[in-house]
């Protein structure tokens, strides 16, 4: 662990992921509190948020992964982080001297850069470390997420609620500055592969799907990729009728749920940290992923707030293995030319499952009941820890270690 830490580049990732979890979560919920206040509640409105953050991934997903496998990846990030902070002040002057309706273009540009950061992210910690700290990094990586996702919306609730919508989009562009800056600390990038040349976008995207197509590893992944997507958009939308059908209570007591899931999510991600290294990641995912369909299949029956309560507890604490062992598996298994185009080949199938469920689930909920739902959604995610059962016992490819030691 102290290895790790000292590490110039996990050092600086890390402080570039907290600032800019600082910038999303007060962008998010400022945008979100601010339309609803405008459009007094419009769903239509409110919807249009969540069109703006997942139809990026469609489009341009799997191009940004592309880009990024051409492109140096730290240069990449960094561009990516000052273009959201420039988008983000263009929009704080526009909302100033005009319409309110452009804010949903912050939210846009940002999820459109992020297609051509994230996977230029898992290059460099490919790139940077040796293959057997990279498990325990994203542990802590993971860990930053989930933090956020408990605190994450009383501080962008907070800004907004005591400052307004102007300086909270301002403090998110100086949160992106901020990731850019620590950026700059990373070691600079150096050649991972001898990549041949000349080769057009369009063939390295076809090349990119043979890879992925070639790899029982990545195959059984992306069907892995696809069952938690159908799962988490069967129940994403219905979590509320867990609180006013099955518990009897106001609507307002869904933050409980939230706030439970949040804090096994801290703690099941601190202590991975301490054990991934003992733990194979395709064990880490299907333990995740059974740990899930156990705490689904619970949620669902459930009549009683305790009850309901520990089993968000108990999928909290498992998510981070499933996050874990995902990009850890990716990173082993992928050569490093190819990470971008891997990762934008398998987020796609994940985030269509899941946009394809969303947007039945309350056609299926009228039809059958929440019960059957979440029941059907535990069902989904052992079909996907099944997916992952014919490499259980693989072992990670021996690589000797980040390419900067090699040269």
């Amino acid at each position: 662990m102290s290895t790790l830490l000292k590490n110039r580049f996990v050092q600086a990732i890390f402080l570039s992921a907290l600032f800019l979890q600082v910038g999303i979560w007060i962008r998010n919920f400022a945008v979100l509190l601010f339309v609803m206040e405008k459009t007094n509640g419009d769903a239509f409105a409110v919807s249009m948020i969540s069109v703006a953050e997942f139809v990026p991934i469609f489009i341009f997903s799997f191009i940004g992964g592309t880009f990024a496998d051409r492109w140096r990846p730290k240069r990449t990030m960094i561009w990516c982080d000052i273009l959201s902070a420039v988008s983000v002040f263009v929009v704080l002057i526009t909302l100033v001297v005009g319409s309110w309706k452009i804010i949903f273009f912050a939210t846009l540009i940002s999820a459109i850069l992020s297609q051509f950061s994230q996977p230029s992210g898992m290059k460099l910690f490919k790139m940077h470390l040796n293959e057997e700290l990279i498990q325990q990094a994203m542990s802590i990586y993971q860990t930053i997420f989930a933090v956020f996702m408990v605190f994450g919306p009383v501080l962008g609730t907070f800004v907004f609620q005591q400052f307004g919508i102007d300086v909270a989009i301002a403090i998110t562009g100086v949160a992106f500055l901020l990731s850019a800056a620590m950026l700059a600390f990373i070691p600079a990038d150096h050649s991972m592969e001898k990549e041949k040349k000349g080769s057009t976008l369009l063939e390295e995207m076809k090349s990119g799907i043979r890879y992925v197509l070639a790899k029982k590893e990545l195959k059984l992944l992306g069907l892995c990729f696809m069952a938690a997507g159908l799962a988490i958009g069967l129940i994403q939308p219905l979590t509320i009728f867990l609180v006013t059908e099955r518990l009897v209570l106001a609507k307002e007591n869904l933050q409980w749920l939230l706030m439970a899931n949040g804090i096994g999510m801290i703690i099941g991600g601190a202590v991975s940290v301490l054990f991934s290294k003992a733990v194979p990641p395709q064990r880490l995912l299907m333990i995740g992923m059974l740990a899930s369909a156990i705490g689904m299949g619970v949620v669902g029956f459930s009549t009683n707030l305790s009850l309901t309560l520990g089993a968000e507890f108990f999928n909290g604490l498992f998510f981070p293995c499933i996050q874990i062992g995902i990009n850890t598996l990716i990173l082993q298994n992928t050569k490093a030319e190819f990470i971008g185009r891997v990762n934008g080949t398998l987020s796609p199938l994940f985030t269509g499952s899941m946009v394809l469920t969303m947007s039945i689930a309350g056609i299926l909920k009228e039809s059958f009941s929440i019960v059957i739902m979440f029941e059907l959604a535990a069902i989904l995610f052992v079909f996907g820890m099944l997916a992952i059962l014919p490499i259980y016992n693989l072992k990670a490819p021996k690589q000797g270690g980040p390419m900067l030691a090699k040269e």
